[in-house]
C-alpha cells in the first residue's frame, strides 16, 4: 500500500530542503570567496558568485512551493499547482544562462590565449574547490531525494543547481590544478565541458515543467495500473473512458466506469464513491478523480 504524505508534512519538508540550501550556500559563498581572495585566484571568486546566485534560485524556489501550495480559490478554482512549474521554468532559464555565460567566457578567453600575466593561485583555492564539490554533491543527491519523495519540479530543478554549482567547482579545481602545474588553458576547456552539462539539465528542467503545463497524460505504466484497481472494485464490469492530465505536480483522472443497468442510483453512486476514494488514497499524485457511470448496455433494463 502506498504512503500518502500530507500536505503539511510535503510543504514542510520543501520549505526545510529550501532553507538548508539558502544556509549552505551562503555560508559555501563566503568561504570561497575569501580563498579566492587569498589564494589570488580568479576561478574560485567567480566560484563563489556562482554560489550566491543559487541563494536567489532557492528564494524561487520557496515562493512558487509556497504559491502552488495554496487552497483553491475563487480565482484559480484548480488550485496553484501549476505555479510550481513557472519556478522551475525560472530556475531552468537561470542555469541555462549560467551556462552559457561560463562557456562564452571560456571561448573568449582560449581565443585570446594571453596566459602569461595569471597569477599562480595558492594552494587555499585548491583546498575551497574540493570542499565545494563535495559540499555541492551532497546538496544535490539531499534535494534530489527530497523532490523525488514530492514530485517536486522546482525542487528537482534546484537539485541541479546544486549539481551545476559541483561541476563549476570542478572546473575551478581543474583550472587551478592546471595553472600550479602550468598549463593555464585548462581552467578554460574544462569550463567548456561544465557549460554542455549544465545547458543539458537545464533543457531537461525545462522540458519538463512544459509538459506540466500542458495537459500532458501520465505514462502508460501509471495508467494500466489504474485500470487494474478501478476494475478490481465491487459492480465495476468495464471501464468506458480513462483519462488523465497532469496539473503541475499533481494529476486529474476522468473514468467512466461500466454498472449492472438495474441498479438504483443510490447504488450505482456508492460504487462510483468507492472508485473516486481507491484512486485518490493510492495514488497519492491524484488530486482529484472524476467518476461518470453508464450502464451496461448488455443487461436489459427493467
Amino acid at each position: 500500500m502506498k504512503i500518502t504524505l500530507r500536505k503539511h508534512s510535503t510543504k514542510n519538508l520543501a520549505m526545510t530542503v529550501s532553507v538548508n540550501s539558502i544556509i549552505t550556500n551562503i555560508i559555501l559563498s563566503i568561504f570561497k570567496f575569501i580563498a579566492g581572495i587569498f589564494a589570488h585566484s580568479g576561478a574560485m571568486i567567480s566560484d563563489a558568485i556562482h554560489s550566491a546566485s543559487d541563494v536567489m534560485s532557492t528564494v524561487i524556489v520557496i515562493i512558487g512551493v509556497k504559491i502552488s501550495g495554496k487552497a483553491a480559490d475563487r480565482e484559480h478554482q484548480y488550485g496553484h499547482e501549476r505555479y510550481e512549474c513557472v519556478a522551475a521554468i525560472i530556475l531552468a532559464i537561470i542555469l541555462a544562462a549560467t551556462g552559457a555565460a561560463i562557456g562564452y567566457e571560456a571561448i573568449l578567453k582560449i581565443i585570446e590565449g594571453k596566459y602569461q600575466d595569471l597569477v599562480i593561485p595558492g594552494k587555499l583555492a585548491l583546498i575551497a574547490a574540493v570542499v565545494s564539490i563535495i559540499v555541492k554533491e551532497i546538496m544535490y543527491w539531499y534535494t534530489r531525494s527530497a523532490a523525488k519523495k514530492l514530485n517536486s519540479t522546482a525542487l528537482m530543478a534546484d537539485a541541479w543547481h546544486h549539481r551545476s554549482d559541483a561541476l563549476s567547482s570542478i572546473g575551478s579545481l581543474i583550472g587551478v590544478a592546471g595553472s600550479r602545474m602550468g598549463f593555464p588553458i585548462l581552467d578554460k576547456v574544462a569550463s567548456l565541458g561544465i557549460c554542455f552539462f549544465i545547458v543539458k539539465a537545464a533543457l531537461s528542467i525545462f522540458a519538463d515543467a512544459i509538459r506540466k503545463m500542458i495537459d500532458e497524460s501520465c505514462d502508460k505504466e501509471l495508467e494500466e495500473e489504474m485500470r487494474s484497481r478501478i476494475t478490481k472494485q465491487e459492480g465495476v464490469i468495464a471501464i468506458d473512458i480513462l483519462k488523465t492530465r497532469k496539473f503541475g505536480d499533481k494529476i486529474y483522472v476522468d473514468v467512466e466506469i461500466v454498472v449492472d443497468g438495474n441498479l438504483s442510483l443510490f447504488e450505482s453512486h456508492r460504487i462510483a464513491e468507492k472508485v473516486h476514494d481507491e484512486v485518490e488514497h493510492q495514488f497519492n499524485t491524484v488530486k482529484h478523480c472524476m467518476v461518470h457511470v453508464n450502464p451496461d448496455n448488455n443487461i436489459k433494463i427493467e
